[in-house]
C-alpha cells in the first residue's frame, strides 16, 4: 500500500493538519467479485506513538453522499484526545459512488427543485400532489442518466464491505470504527456483518437500523418536537435582544405564525415557508447555531428591518444527493402510491406539526427505478460485545427513541450511554464530559460500561 499526498481539496479542509491518501480498489458488485472494480480514496493520519498503536479507527461522519477524507483532521480540530490518536491510525474516506472515489451522478439541474436530503414540507394536500411530480422527474433523470446501471450498486450492505475490504488492504487484522447519523447505521451493518474482524465499534447520534426508511424518516419530525424546546428556551431568555417571544410558548407561537405568512406571502428574497422550516430544522444541530438562527427569525418577524438573507440551502453538490437518493432508496422498499404519502403528511401535521409536513413528505425514492437488490443488514446479538452507543436525549435528526430501538436490536452486544444534552452529536462534538471520557476509555483501553448508563448535561 502506497500513501501519497491528499487533492489539494482535501489538504485545505485538513489544515493545519496534513493527512496522506492512497486508493482501495473494490467490486462494483460484490455477486460479481471479479468484475467490474471501482476505486476508493482512503486517507490516513497515523499514530506517532507505536508502542501505543493498536490498530485503524475507521471514520464516517454520516450521510449518506457525505465527504469523509478529512473526518480525522476536522475530529482532531475539535478536540479528539491524543491518547486516541496515539492509539490508532485515523482513516477517513470517500465512500463509494462519493467525491475522489468514483464518483456516480444523476446530473440533476437546479430546476427540478430538489435542494434537500428531506422533502419541503406541504403545507396542504395540493402540495404533496405537486411534490410527487417534482420527486418522480428527479427518479426519472437518475434513472436516464444511469447509463452504466451503476447506481444499483449504492448500498450501505456494499459500503459495508468496503470498510472490511480497506481494513484487508490495510494489513490489520482487526479495525475499530467512528460513525455518527447516518454513520450509525453504516457501522451497525458493518459490526453485523463482519463480527470476527470488527473490533472497538462506537456509534454516535443513531438511526435505528442499518438503512433510513420512511419511518426513520418521518422520526426526524419527532426530533425536531423534542428538540425545540431547547431552542425556545435559550430565546425567550434573550428576549431583550432577539424579541422572539418572552416565553417559550411565545417563542414556539412566533414560528408557526413566521411559517403561515411565507406560506401564503414568501418573502422578498424568495424565502417560503418550507425553507423557513427546513432553516429551523437544520439550526437546531447545535446550539452553537442558536444565535444565527435567532437573527434570521428576528429578520422575519419584521420584513421591513434590514435583512439577513433567509435563502434555502445551496443546491447541493449533484454527486452528494445522488448517493443519498440511491443509497436510501436500494436499501429497502418505499410505499410507491401517491395516496400513503398524502395520507402521512396529514397524519403528521397534526401529530407532528412544527416539521411532521415535511418528513412523511413524498420522495423520489416512491418513483426509484431499481427494488432492493438484498434485504437490509440484520442486526442482532450474535457476536462479541463490542458496541458502545452514544445519543442526545434531544436530537433533531436522529431522536433517542431510535437508539432505543437499536439497542433492542444488538442485544447484549451493545451498551447506550444517553446523553442529558441537545443537538446532533456527542462525542467531540457535543462537550459533554461523561460521554467524551466514557468513549474514549472504550476506544484506548476497551473499557465498556457494564450497563447503559446516562449522562447529566
Amino acid at each position: 500500500m502506497t500513501w501519497a499526498a491528499c487533492p489539494a481539496d482535501v489538504n485545505a479542509k485538513t489544515a493545519p493538519l496534513t493527512a496522506e491518501c492512497t486508493t482501495v480498489p473494490v467490486p462494483l458488485d460484490y455477486s460479481h467479485p471479479g468484475g467490474t472494480q471501482i476505486s476508493l480514496l482512503v486517507s490516513r493520519i497515523a499514530s506517532t506513538k507505536p508502542q501505543q498503536r493498536r490498530g485503524i479507527l475507521l471514520l464516517n461522519p454520516g450521510g449518506p453522499g457525505g465527504s469523509g477524507l478529512d473526518q480525522a483532521a476536522f475530529l482532531m480540530n475539535k478536540g479528539l484526545p491524543a491518547s486516541v490518536t496515539d492509539s490508532y491510525d485515523l482513516i477517513g474516506m470517500d465512500t463509494r459512488g462519493v467525491g475522489h472515489s468514483t464518483p456516480m451522478y444523476c446530473g440533476l439541474p437546479e430546476e427540478l427543485g430538489y435542494w434537500a436530503n428531506v422533502p419541503p414540507y406541504a403545507a396542504d394536500d395540493a402540495a404533496v400532489i405537486a411534490q410527487a411530480k417534482i420527486a418522480e422527474k428527479v427518479a426519472q433523470t437518475c434513472a436516464a442518466n444511469d447509463s452504466r446501471g451503476w447506481l444499483k450498486h449504492l448500498t450501505t450492505a456494499n459500503m459495508a464491505r468496503d470498510l472490511d475490504r480497506i481494513r484487508a488492504a490495510l494489513g490489520e487484522q482487526k479495525a475499530s470504527f467512528y460513525g455518527a447519523s447516518y454513520g450509525s447505521a453504516l457501522g451497525a451493518a458493518y459490526v453485523s456483518l463482519f463480527p470476527g474482524t470488527t473490533d472497538r465499534v462506537v456509534l454516535d447520534s443513531n438511526l435505528a437500523d442499518t438503512h433510513l426508511d420512511r419511518d426513520g424518516l418521518r422520526r426526524f419530525a419527532r426530533g425536531v418536537e423534542e428538540t425545540f424546546p431547547d431552542f425556545a428556551k435559550w430565546a425567550a431568555a434573550r428576549h431583550a435582544s432577539y424579541g422572539l417571544g418572552r416565553t417559550p410558548a411565545q417563542v414556539r407561537k412566533n414560528y408557526f405564525a413566521i411559517a403561515e405568512r411565507l406560506d401564503r406571502t414568501p418573502a422578498s428574497d424568495g424565502t417560503t415557508g418550507a425553507i423557513f422550516r427546513y432553516l429551523t430544522f437544520a439550526y437546531l444541530y447545535g446550539d452553537i447555531q442558536y444565535g444565527p438562527l435567532a437573527r434570521i427569525w428576528q429578520t422575519l418577524l419584521d420584513p421591513g428591518a434590514a435583512r439577513a438573507k433567509a435563502a434555502p440551502p445551496a443546491t447541493p453538490i449533484d454527486n452528494g444527493l445522488t448517493v443519498f437518493l440511491a443509497v436510501t432508496c436500494n436499501d429497502v422498499n418505499w410505499p410507491e402510491d401517491l395516496a400513503t404519502y398524502r395520507r402521512g403528511v396529514a397524519e403528521d401535521r397534526k401529530r407532528y406539526p412544527m416539521f411532521g409536513a415535511a418528513t412523511a413528505n413524498i420522495t423520489p425514492c416512491a418513483y426509484w427505478e431499481h427494488e432492493p437488490s438484498e434485504p437490509p443488514v440484520k442486526v442482532d446479538n450474535r457476536g462479541p460485545a463490542d458496541v458502545l452507543m452514544l445519543q442526545n436525549r434531544h436530537d433533531p435528526v436522529t431522536p433517542a427513541i431510535n437508539a432505543q430501538l437499536l439497542r433492542q436490536k444488538f442485544g447484549q452486544r451493545a451498551r447506550l450511554v444517553t446523553v442529558d444534552d441537545s443537538g446532533h452529536g456527542v462525542y467531540v462534538l457535543g462537550g459533554n464530559a461523561c460521554a467524551l471520557d466514557l468513549a474514549t476509555a472504550y476506544l484506548v483501553d476497551g473499557k465498556m460500561p457494564a450497563r447503559d448508563l446516562s449522562c447529566r448535561s
